[in-house]
């Protein structure tokens, strides 16, 4: 299940005015049986089947219900009639962001599911603390982040090659996955630019690796799975990510 685009995320809001009302879907004052069946109808009426409701579930705020399409959540009251489709809930006693915390729930993997032999892997030092990136050689931030990988310590890196931003990315990728020293030829395309001398036609697992990508959900890079399963999507600085690894490498 994808989930809603971002663009259309914005348009709906803008258009509803953030607060959107879902045409009373439901009568008011009404005693429902079961509400969740109640809200899942409504939000259904509501998205006219351009978007499939997979779970409808409580909130700690009564009358409030958490409607999960894909990895998005919006939010309904219980009798169906007005939704918020923007925002995040927060527990403002804790400081936890509640909508943030479930979207990377849903985010999460079973990373030792993982096909780690179609990666290229490399090792530091002890290489206790284990991740896997997606990739593309021609990602400004991919080799940006590879930088700050050359100062990391005892951490294992299984690297997914997917070429999707550029008609020569797959050309640049074959060659690095045809090298003698994968590891190696990755690292100098990333951070230097030197392409392997080699002619790329060597059997490689990009095709596979797109369609690992395409069932996690992948479609920018760099995405990062640490070992807990959480997905960091993006670049972050390199404090940022040392700290975030050590968090999701404990037991």
């Amino acid at each position: 299940m994808k989930s809603i685009p971002a663009s259309i995320r914005r348009a709906l809001a803008a258009a509803l005015f953030g607060a959107v009302v879902l045409a009373g879907f439901g009568p008011a004052g009404a005693q429902v049986a079961d509400p969740s069946a109640n809200v899942r109808s409504a939000v259904d009426a509501w998205l006219k089947g351009r978007y499939k409701v997979d779970e409808v579930r409580r909130t700690p705020i009564a009358n409030i219900w958490e409607v999960r399409l894909g990895t998005d959540v919006i939010y309904v009251d219980e009798k169906g009639q007005f939704g918020f489709i923007e925002g995040n809930l927060v527990d403002l006693r804790s400081n936890r962001n509640l909508t943030r915390e479930r979207v990377d729930e849903l985010l999460t993997i079973d990373f030792k599911a993982l096909p780690f032999d179609l990666a290229i892997k490399q090792v530091i030092g002890n290489g206790k603390r284990v991740f896997a990136v997606f990739e593309d050689p021609n990602c400004g931030y991919c080799k940006r982040m590879r930088k700050d990988m050359v100062g990391l310590k005892d951490a294992t890196i299984y690297t997914f090659v997917i070429p999707i931003l550029s008609p020569d990315s797959e050309v640049k990728a074959k060659k690095a996955l045809c090298a003698e020293d994968k590891a190696r030829a990755w690292s100098e395309l990333m951070l230097s630019g030197k392409i392997p001398n080699n002619p790329g036609t060597c059997e490689t697992p990009i095709v596979k690796t797109r369609e690992l990508a395409q069932k996690l959900g992948v479609s920018a890079t760099p995405t990062t799975f640490f070992s807990s399963g959480r997905r960091l999507q993006g670049y972050v600085p390199a404090a940022q990510f040392e700290k975030m690894l050590e968090d999701n490498s404990r037991s």
